[in-house]
């Protein structure tokens, strides 16, 4: 047995409270207060994981956060979570752990072979590797090869809660830096949060000695007993944003059954105090990643906080006085180490002079060249003034200096200093948003020499591990310069140093050492990447809350639902609307359905509910000049008591949206837009009110949801209309084609517009949404006489595509502009700026080969499948595609609608279709190129004056 656990002491452990749990398929023990990754070292448990890239075996490195490669598996089936730190979880009865990234388990792993092909796997091996014959012809494997955990297989029974909050200052950190901060801070009277990941106060120093706890539950005490500080535990801040906005998880998993698992908490404070104090650095020399080789700072943690030893013959490796405090820890409490190899050739200081006295083997002007062994480590090679000499050792612990953990600092765009002394990066005072303290700001850190880099180009540079997580060598970081990506951003994605959730807490500063060894720089002429959120991996179930299931993206209901359903209405999801695509009477099927409704609409009269189309409000005295430069067409011409179709552009010139414009009698306009364009173009007409043209008085409201639509189309829906009793004129002098008029109905204001997305008379009516039912009822039972039916979105699609009308979405991508789809005479005709005009008017958008939109005709009668591509005359690639297809019961055969390569210019060409088809054998349709419009192409249903 190597690692081991002391039979006394352990200040976060309570023996009284013995626990059993599973490692994978091993049964375990331990105790209250310890962690999985003290369990396992108490278990003897050295090799507890496997290297993602190559599955090297590998054991503890840290005690925190900054643990990069043991990690868990917590839980099984629904209840599983991924690539957890096995520091970070604390340990409970019955709790169900495994080691993830390899099989079938960490001692043997089939996997491993990998390292047999590692000269052939260097840094960006797959960019260079998977480009022949064709990349998915690898993309099978490699994807079921990447990722380390595995996702849960079903819905997610934990609950998560969002909140927000504020304060005066926030404190990150909960060490001794951070309590005496925030005390001070309270007894000022501000309003003070104090954040700390651990579920203990204390820091590093938590532990250490019987004083240091002394002192730090002396501040807790003082600190729980002002009620202007909020002390919360378990929780980590892992974002900086702007305007003092910071983002907190806080981990509830264990409060009383049935709380919320996490809380995401935004919080935004008028100061915060970064005191999140510093990471011990690892030292660089071959096979630097066995089992048993560990931080030094983590093993006088594990050793104070759970009594846990990781071995019976200890060695140190240390460049700096930190690294003596941890092997006197260790010596205090009857672990004296064998040896203790320090590069620096004459250290002084009382830790030194005590161990020598102890009678400890003192190394000086020594380092580690390189470590023995295989699953766990067996002792290390030491070089020094005079030679190497081997060294027998089952554990080693390492410190090469320290890295203040900046990465909020510099989220909230603060800057950094590079120090010769502690031979690191700290926070630049007085830059970003955040103040730092303690050993987070680089105080009370020790000195620390210049990164010792052994050869990069040596031998053994392919086995000196700088990123442990993701298997990043000095050889790797090596090639990456040579091939000329030394820039600290390439270094980054060419070797994938610092990602994952590592994040580069451990490897960073060794990585940027290398780089700068290998091209004349200084580490901080290398420079650092932009740190981004989050600091430390936060689960998905947190980010979205009880935004999930039906509340992901939840569906809404029209306002006349009930009245649909007691129709036969067969309702699906449309946007973000349940809606009738069909009503069916007894034994009818949707199709049968579709073509009766379609029939009845075209013979008689028909209803149709189009309520969430959007409806913004445009008033205010430059209405007419804010609708000119949104919309496509010109507005300010349009006369009140009329409605003009438009479009909606990017600045691209790109189509976003269409939709009618009305003008009332008082000079205000309504924007109506598409029922999935709505919140699209509301934001972009918003974006261009407040940020570009905020000298215009306009006020816009979206009253999409006050107003309900109630469309009335067919020859018969004037006749019907005027028997109803909503008072309005409706002869065709009053309501035109394209007219607006306002009337009453039940003592409620009504709004109607004589528009057409059928090809029929039409009329839309706009009611309070809460007058919906009434009036749907009112309607259908004054209809009665006349036939009227209702009709569903289907019904509505065919005779849409029947007269060739666009649908943004269908017959539009993101390359569509106006003149693809008719509307280039608009463009031309428009004098005056709006959004769009100038991404429309590049050359661009008149080259030759553009996509535009035409009609297609079955010439064998089958209809034509949507999506199906128009064959090259070469015989391959694609001249266009089917955006929306239907077999007409108006005209008695297929009609589709198409973007083809200049379309608009070939009407009457015969071309061939190819599909893919259900059985994905592929098929062939003939088609000729036709005018969009099939049915009544003057147009004069629709302008029925009559």
């Amino acid at each position: 047995m190597t690692a081991w656990r002391l039979d006394h002491g352990g200040a976060l452990i309570d023996r009284d409270q013995p626990l059993r749990w599973r490692w994978g398929n091993r049964e375990m023990h331990g105790f209250a207060g310890d962690t999985v990754a003290s369990a396992l070292l108490a278990n003897d448990a050295l090799l507890s994981g496997r290297s993602f890239k190559y599955h090297r075996p590998r054991g503890l490195l840290g005690a925190g956060l900054e643990e990069p490669n043991v990690l868990v598996q917590l839980g099984r089936g629904a209840h599983t979570v991924p690539n957890l730190k096995a520091t970070a979880v604390l340990l409970e009865e019955g709790l169900r752990a495994n080691p993830v990234n390899c099989w079938p388990s960490p001692q043997f792993d089939l996997l491993a072979i990998n390292g047999l092909f590692k000269p052939f796997l260097p840094a960006a091996f797959y960019y260079k590797t998977f480009k022949w014959p064709d990349w998915h012809l690898f993309e099978p494997l490699i994807r079921r090869a990447a990722g380390l955990g595995k996702a849960p297989d079903g819905p997610d029974p934990d609950s998560y809660e969002h909140a927000h909050d504020t304060c005066d200052v926030l404190v990150i950190g909960g060490g001794r830096a951070g309590l005496s901060e925030a005390l001070r801070l309270a007894r000022q009277g501000r309003d003070v949060v104090i954040a700390e990941h651990e579920p203990f106060w204390g820091g590093h120093r938590k532990g250490a000695t019987e004083h240091e706890d002394a002192a730090i539950n002396t501040l807790v005490a003082e600190l729980a007993r002002l009620g202007n500080v909020r002390m919360w535990l378990r929780t980590l801040v892992f974002g900086a944003y702007d305007h003092g906005a910071f983002g907190l998880s806080q981990n509830l998993s264990d409060r009383s059954k049935g709380a919320p698992r996490e809380r995401l908490i935004q919080l935004r404070c008028g100061e915060a105090v970064l005191a999140s104090g510093a990471i011990e650095r690892p030292l660089l020399f071959a096979n630097n990643d066995l089992p048993g080789i560990m931080l030094a700072s983590a093993g006088e943690a594990f050793l104070a906080r759970q009594a846990v030893v990781p071995g019976r013959q200890i060695g140190f490796a240390v460049n700096n006085d930190a690294g003596w405090c941890s092997a006197l820890a260790f010596m205090r409490r009857g672990v004296p180490p064998v040896f203790i190899a320090d590069s620096r050739p004459d250290p002084e200081g009382e830790a030194i002079e005590e161990l020598r006295r102890a009678g400890v083997s003192i190394l000086q002007g020594t380092r580690i060249e390189t470590a023995s062994g295989g699953r766990r480590l067996r002792g290390v090679r030491a070089r020094g003034s005079g030679g190497a000499s081997d060294l027998a050792c089952d554990a080693l612990l390492v410190s090469g200096g320290f890295n203040p953990v900046v990465n909020l600092h510099s989220q909230g765009a603060g800057q950094l200093l590079w120090r010769d002394d502690l031979t690191t990066f700290v926070p630049r005072a007085g830059s970003g948003g955040l103040r730092a303290v303690g050993r987070a700001a680089g105080n009370g850190l020790p000195l620390v020499p210049p990164i010792v880099v052994p050869n990069p180009h040596g031998k053994a540079s392919g086995s000196v591990w700088v990123d442990y997580q993701n298997d990043v060598t000095m050889r790797d970081v090596a090639l990456a310069a040579s091939e000329s990506f030394s820039a600290v951003e390439h270094l980054k994605r060419y070797t994938t140093l610092g990602m994952a959730t590592d994040q580069g807490k451990t490897s960073n500063i060794n990585g940027l050492a290398v780089m700068g060894q290998l091209t004349g720089r200084a580490p901080a002429e290398v420079g650092t990447t932009r740190f981004r959120p989050p600091y430390e991996p936060v689960t998905v179930g947190a980010f979205a809350g009880d935004v999930r299931g039906e509340r992901l993206d939840m569906i809404q209901r029209l306002p006349a639902h009930e009245r649909h359903i007691a129709l036969g209405a067969h309702m699906m999801e449309y946007g973000a609307y349940m809606r009738p695509a069909a009503y069916l009477t007894r034994g009818e099927t949707l199709d049968q359905a579709i073509i009766r409704e379609v029939g009845a609409v075209r013979r008689a009269v028909g209803l149709f509910d189009a309520s969430p189309l959007g409806k913004i409000e445009v008033h205010g005295p430059d209405a007419a000049a804010f609708m000119d430069r949104c919309c496509v067409g010109t507005m300010s011409t349009l006369p009140t008591g009329r409605c003009r179709y438009t479009l909606f552009a990017a600045e691209t010139g790109i189509i976003i949206d269409d939709g009618v414009c009305v003008r009332r009698p008082d000079g205000s306009f309504i924007l109506g837009t598409s029922s999935g364009g709505r919140q699209r173009v509301l934001a972009q007409l918003e974006e261009y009110l407040q940020c570009e043209w905020p000298d215009l008085a306009v006020a816009l409201i979206d009253v999409s949801d006050q107003w309900a639509v109630l469309t009335i189309a067919g020859p018969d829906a004037r006749a019907m209309l005027a028997a109803s009793d909503i008072a309005i004129d409706l002869s065709p002098e009053a309501l035109p084609h394209l007219g607006y008029s306002e009337g009453i109905f039940a003592g409620s204001p009504i709004r109607v517009s004589r528009v057409s997305y059928t090809g029929e008379l039409s009329f839309e009516l706009a009611c309070p949404a809460d007058l919906t039912d009434a009036l749907a009822t009112h309607l259908l039972e004054k209809g009665a006489g006349a036939g009227i039916v209702p009709f569903g979105i289907e019904a509505l699609d065919v005779m849409r595509i029947e007269k060739g009308f666009l649908h943004v979405g269908n017959e539009t991508d993101g390359t569509t502009m106006p003149q693809d789809i008719g509307f280039a005479s608009a463009l031309t005709r428009k004098r005056s700026d709006f959004i769009g005009r100038r991404g429309a008017l590049m050359p661009v958008g008149s080259a030759e080969g553009r996509k535009q939109l035409v009609g297609l005709a079955s010439s064998d009668g089958r209809k034509l499948p949507v999506g199906a591509h128009v064959r090259l005359a070469s015989g391959s690639g694609s001249d266009g595609w089917v955006s929306s297809s239907v077999f007409s019961p108006t005209l008695g055969r297929a009609h589709a609608l198409a973007m083809i390569t200049d379309g608009q210019t070939r009407i009457g060409e015969t071309v061939t279709l190819w599909d893919l088809g259900p059985d994905n054998r592929g098929r062939t349709y003939p088609a000729r190129l036709v005018e969009p419009c099939a049915f009544d192409p003057t147009g004069e249903r629709m302008r029925d004056a009559t």
